[in-house]
């Protein structure tokens, strides 16, 4: 079906949107048509204001509203402790539980010779250089469980290990509520290895 412009220009930007197809991207579009012209004008700003008025915390590399982060910028959180994430979104992911109370690191990706990114291509070296400050005790590697994750993990860990500071990984294992039954092979020898005494 052919659309009018204004429609099909909105229908191409939507579908550049991850995991958003043609269908999707049509009812969002029919959407928009429907709001009232106020809430479409918030939600430009919004769009737009995501792109003018975020920055990259210069420590931690997370994004923000201002430089240092809020985060970074706690007092009274553990500064001498880093996990180390992968994406933005790990941040708000390990915040919302509320256990956690030292400071970020976010790279920005994880290494994937398929891919063609190496570890210049992300934030690894702005990591080594906070590790600098003496008040760093250690860090938690808190990449994704697959093979890149892994993998960047263990780079990480053979590049602070000569600096003395500590390096945890995060466990893996059994979620809460899962099922033996149900557990691939990798997920339950994880599980064996990070078991721990009761």
């Amino acid at each position: 079906m052919q659309y009018p412009e204004p429609i099909a220009k909105l229908l191409d930007s939507f579908m550049k949107l991850p995991g958003i197809g043609p269908k999707t991207a049509a009812r969002l579009a029919f959407h928009a048509v429907e709001m009232n012209e106020e809430d479409v004008m918030e939600f430009a700003r919004a769009l737009v204001s995501v792109k003018r008025d975020l920055v990259y915390c210069s420590v931690c590399q997370n994004i923000s509203d201002r430089d240092p982060c809020s985060i970074c910028d706690d007092s009274s959180r553990d500064h001498s402790v880093i996990c180390v994430v992968q994406d933005p979104k790990d941040v708000a992911a390990l915040e919302k539980m509320r256990d956690y109370r030292g400071l970020y690191h976010v790279l920005h990706g994880v290494i994937s010779p398929m891919d063609g990114i190496g570890p210049e291509d992300i934030k690894i070296a702005e990591l080594i250089r906070r590790l600098e400050d003496d008040r760093i005790k250690e860090i938690i590697l808190a990449t994704n469980p697959t093979v890149e994750g892994e993998a960047t993990a263990m780079y990480i860990s053979r590049l602070v290990k000569p600096i003395g500071v500590k390096t945890s990984r995060i466990a893996h294992g059994l979620p809460v509520g899962g099922d033996l039954e149900y557990a691939d092979e990798v997920t339950l020898s994880k599980a064996l290895e990070g078991r721990r005494e009761l």
